[in-house]
């Protein structure tokens, strides 16, 4: 048996959960309040105060660090990689402790797994962070040389499904050609191509359908016609395509539940601006079965919004079904993918990446 420990840090709370081999024994999300962390300037200065709330939890449970097998955490903002399980090394943990790639709360998770695993000898790793790379390089043709789309998504979670799609379908990840729609507030789409995701949106920065508070692909002169009107700051603007976008600028909400309710009870507004954010969706699960040649094992339902079968699965199985088979796996378990992905590697299924080493090959 294996004993894994997994460190989820967000930007108001710390995910912890222990694993015995595929089972998880003890889970508890630790929120931090807004005064808690006001106190640091930088996220990184927050090392000593998430590690002590992560010390707190194994005391309460009677664990010790030297109990673990390994330690795994959430992937932050590195330079970008093909998919796997990788061992935390120093550059790793130099690189995300300067923010040399951006500053965001899964920055300290590794930063805290490496300091914990060097004490006591055990591995760390991370697995499958958003900035997963795994583009073709015509897929990265923007149709301007000044920019060049990104890679960035919920790589996590859509791989972890991928490899469960593909067992339904009794074949190897590896085998299969599946387009993975993960549906939160943040929507991303990827063609999953024999274990790579050859194409998929920036889920990060605007790209794709628009979701319960992004904004997605708007029409460009407008968008620029608004940047130069004078009414409007940057920030402003930024706030209205993530955050103030979707669902929350058209209908007042993000919670993709009030609204089915709202539909349920014969708002017609409601219906029509969630069959639309379905219909964009769809269209980028089209694009993505072109960029398979539409040859496609099946397309792949996740995220908080598979669990809405009334509505949204409904509309999409009636728009997609024509490409293929619709399964459908909702919600998004980050600890168990975090944890699965420690345990291929503690088996010998798969071996652990070297960061450095990927990072010298992009060179």
């Amino acid at each position: 048996m294996y004993r894994i420990l997994v460190i989820n840090p967000g930007s108001t709370s710390t995910k912890l959960a222990i694993f015995e081999d595929e089972k998880m024994v003890s889970s508890e999300s630790l929120r931090h309040s807004a005064e808690e962390l006001s106190k640091f300037e930088k996220l990184i200065d927050q090392y000593e105060f998430r590690l002590n709330a992560i010390e707190q939890f194994l005391n309460k449970l009677g664990f010790h660090y030297r109990d673990f097998d390994a330690i795994v955490a959430r992937g932050g903002l590195v330079k970008p990689i093909p998919s796997g399980t990788y061992e935390v090394d120093e550059l790793m943990v130099e690189e995300l402790k300067e923010a040399k790639y951006g500053e965001h709360a899964s920055n300290l998770g590794a930063v805290i797994a490496y300091e914990i695993a060097k004490k006591y000898k055990i591995p760390a790793f991370i697995v499958d962070p958003v900035v997963v790379d795994e583009m073709e390089k015509i897929a990265k043709i923007s149709g301007h040389p000044l920019f060049e789309r990104k890679s960035i998504f919920h790589a996590l979670n859509q791989k972890a499904v991928a490899r469960k799609a593909a067992e339904k379908l009794g074949k190897d990840y590896n085998e299969v050609n599946l387009i993975v729609v993960h549906m939160g507030g943040g929507i991303s789409i990827g063609a999953h191509k024999r274990g790579r995701v050859v194409d998929v949106n920036n889920a990060l920065d605007g790209d794709g359908p628009f979701t319960p508070e992004r904004s997605g692909t708007l029409p460009l002169t407008q968008l620029i016609d608004m940047c130069y009107s004078g009414k409007y700051d940057y920030k402003f603007i930024r706030k209205r395509i993530k955050g103030n976008g979707g669902l929350v600028a058209y209908l007042g909400t993000n919670d993709a539940v009030e609204v089915q309710k709202r539909i349920d009870q014969g708002d017609k507004n409601a219906e029509l601006i969630y069959k639309s954010m379905a219909y964009q969706i769809a269209k980028w699960i089209g694009k993505m079965a072109a960029a398979l040649k539409g040859e496609v094992d099946a397309i792949v339902l996740t995220g908080g919004l598979a669990y809405d079968e009334k509505y949204m699965v409904k509309w999409l199985k009636d728009y997609v079904s024509f490409i293929a088979p619709v399964l459908v796996f909702p919600g998004g378990d980050e600890e168990k993918a975090l944890a699965l992905g420690a345990l291929r590697v503690l088996r010998g299924i798969e071996k652990a990446k070297k960061y450095k080493e990927e990072v010298q090959k992009s060179v």
